[in-house]
């Protein structure tokens, strides 16, 4: 497909039809990072995992995904699926590190950067700082400077939007490029299943099909009263998106939104057997805040997970009057939401987090009611 035209330039903010938005994605991260880092590795099935019978697999090479080993599945399976793989544990520090030295390269290119996590973001490269004649060339540039200074790759998707630049971006998956041109939006979705949009799972998939929808050709065919009435506000989603219509901004800086820190216990506890593990996971939450971005003392909202043995989750947040200021603090109140857990002492537990939430500047109102 060929390149995205340059922008006009009418006003400090582009049209949203004249937008050209990047979405970089790194090829399997953690995976890449560790086979860059260890040589004898390349080449070889490579499984981020800790080991246990309830780890799951944080990131797999390619050369694992040969074999059937998939992020998010139990390590115990990737281990049956592809015996002879490698298996290392994550090692978060050395990927953050890695992902800060992306995003630098990404702000050489424009302001406009929107992480998603530490290996994707997207780029409003409508203007950009080098004065490229267009995304493409930014893209290509962007991809080769990550290729020069990490030793990794990244695929990337250009489009006139979001949504259109993430499929895009996992088009022609590892160390691909793939441009969406405006005009092609129509030809490009018309023949994807429904499953490919965002928001559509398993259910709405079912609830689609039910109504004869499998495409997108056939999705948008559906006026959007009928969409709207049938799914209510996906309805007017999935409306748009059959016509390739994605308003969202770029957007840098988001404020924070959470923070948190979880555990699958090897084996299931008791109430009385989760309580130390709170001290443990309090501590790793404060430890980030303290040396992220100075956000340590402004969140506002302590938060508490809990998954039983019978896979049902629950949760409880408290907002004290001042934010938690250290991690002892943090901790207490984690123990107290344990406390108020109203489920028999019989009740056991597979899974724990703690987390902070409600991240607001140190100057606004420090006088919160006590939520519950």
């Amino acid at each position: 497909m060929s390149e995205l035209p340059p922008a006009t330039h009418v006003a400090d903010a582009a049209p949203i039809a004249q937008r050209k938005i990047v979405h970089v994605d790194m090829d399997a991260f953690y995976a890449s990072v560790e086979q860059r880092d260890h040589p004898e590795w390349r080449g070889r099935p490579v499984v981020v995992a800790w080991r246990g019978m309830r780890s799951v697999v944080c990131a797999a090479s390619y050369e694992a995904r040969v074999f059937g080993v998939r992020s998010a599945m139990p390590a115990t399976r990737a281990e049956r699926l592809c015996p002879d793989a490698i298996f290392t544990p994550p090692d978060f520090p050395r990927y953050r590190a890695v992902s800060a030295q992306i995003r630098a390269i990404f702000h050489r290119y424009t302001d406009l950067v929107e992480p998603l996590s530490l290996d994707e973001a997207y780029l409003d490269v409508t203007h950009n700082k080098p004065g490229l004649a267009t995304a493409t060339a930014v893209a290509k540039q962007i991809r080769a400077d990550i290729r020069a200074e990490t030793e990794l790759n990244a695929s990337a998707g250009v489009a006139p939007n979001k949504f259109l630049a993430k499929i895009a971006s996992d088009w022609r998956k590892p160390n691909g490029l793939f441009v969406i041109q405006p005009h092609e939006i129509t030809d490009f979705l018309s023949p994807l299943p429904v499953r490919k949009l965002p928001g559509v799972g398993g259910a709405t998939e079912k609830a689609l099909a039910a109504l004869g929808i499998v495409t997108v050709a056939e999705l948008r065919v559906h006026p959007l009263a009928e969409l709207v009435a049938r799914f209510g506000k996906q309805g007017k989603r999935l409306y748009e998106l059959a016509r390739g219509i994605d308003e969202r901004l770029v957007s840098p800086d988001q404020p924070r939104r959470s923070l948190s820190a979880e555990t699958t216990f090897e084996s299931d506890r008791s109430r009385v057997e989760v309580a130390p593990a709170l001290d443990e996971l309090a501590a790793r939450v404060w430890r980030h805040v303290a040396t992220a971005d100075g956000a340590e003392g402004q969140a506002h909202t302590v938060v508490l997970k809990l998954k039983t043995s019978e896979f049902r989750t629950i949760t409880r947040s408290h907002t004290p009057a001042t934010p938690p200021s250290s991690m002892d603090e943090l901790a207490g109140i984690a123990q107290g939401l344990l406390a108020r857990v109203e489920l028999d002492e019989s009740t056991r537990y597979r899974l724990a987090g703690v987390g902070l939430s409600n991240f607001r500047e140190a100057l606004e109102s420090d006088a919160q009611p006590a939520l519950f």
